[in-house]
């Protein structure tokens, strides 16, 4: 076991904030979050899953991002309950490569997923009639399958290219591993900040670019068109640009701390590297549910028949 022991190296998590001190607070925080996160998403995935009429595109696009959200939460949840009640807050090398190979995988699915949504409202409000043989069955299961398969094949090599770096670190300043991991390598390598860069234009840059485009076109449209016309884009595409917004603002955080050399207030740094893996998983739910009419509509008669009952 001390054999297997010494080839294993460990990373400190060096991002707490007096945990021994409020230990079973932050437990109890965390904790009721995640459990909030799993049942609000799981609820809205699972009205979609059973109501025929809410099996169109624009809501099977939603139930993928609201997974998402509960994949990437149990990515990072679990680990920091465990570290919160440790007297040691450490993680195998091996392990934390799985969580940040992981997290940008899943970080990277939710741009491409957005951009794909921009797409299905871009062609509802502009090309209407066109509507149904675009956005096929067939054509929503192969942009899905890109959606997670492209960002995991991408970050497959950032996971492997930080495999094979020499550390001369072996504390994170931060409470899960997410791209400051490469602070803790002995020279930072070329090919690991140019694969970086790619990975991020292409999965986080052109989907963006992609989304100003198409709501851009979809403004342009609503802008000539009825009342009526508006008001079918303002009620589906705000809650998307309310999310998308939010979490091109979270990562550009992420991604500038990550490779900047900055000292962040540790207090500071801790509550945005949280508000990364909290606020959207827990309000992309909500915006969802009470913004979007028809998915509102079947939430209010499950409570309320709960009620009844």
């Amino acid at each position: 076991l001390m054999e297997e022991d010494l080839n294993v190296t460990y990373i400190t998590f060096g991002g707490h904030v007096e945990v021994h001190k409020y230990r079973y607070l932050y437990f109890m925080v965390v904790l009721i979050v995640y459990i909030l996160i799993i049942c609000s998403n799981s609820t809205i995935v699972y009205l979609i899953w059973k109501h025929r009429d809410l099996h169109e595109p624009m809501y099977i696009f939603i139930a993928a991002l609201l997974l998402n959200s509960v994949f990437h939460s149990t990515n990072i949840f679990p680990k920091l309950l465990i570290d919160i009640l440790s007297e040691q807050q450490i993680i195998s090398y091996q392990a934390c490569l799985v969580q940040f190979y992981m997290f940008y995988t899943l970080s990277d699915s939710e741009f491409v997923l957005l951009a794909a949504m921009s797409y299905d409202r871009y062609v509802s409000i502009c090309k209407p009639l066109q509507y149904p043989t675009i956005m096929r069955k067939r054509t929503v299961s192969v942009i899905l399958a890109l959606s997670w398969l492209v960002p995991a094949c991408e970050a497959v090599g950032l996971a492997t290219l930080s495999a094979n770096q020499k550390l001369c670190s072996f504390t994170l300043k931060v409470i899960f591993c997410n791209n400051s991991i490469y602070k803790l390598f002995c020279v930072s390598p070329r090919a690991v900040i140019l694969y970086g860069v790619f990975v991020i234009v292409s999965i986080v840059v052109l989907p963006v670019l992609f989304i100003i485009f198409t709501y851009t076109r979809i403004l342009i449209i609503c802008y000539h068109s009825s009342g009526e016309v508006r008001r079918k884009a303002a009620q589906t595409c705000l809650p998307h640009l309310m999310v998308l917004i939010n979490y091109f603002y979270l990562i550009t955080f992420d991604f500038i701390t990550g490779r900047l050399q900055t000292d962040f207030q540790k207090a500071a740094h801790v509550v945005m590297t949280l508000q990364l893996v909290v606020y959207n998983p827990l309000f992309n739910p909500i915006i969802y549910g009470l913004k979007m009419k028809e998915i509102y509509k079947h939430l209010k008669k499950l409570f309320c028949q709960g009620k009844t009952n």
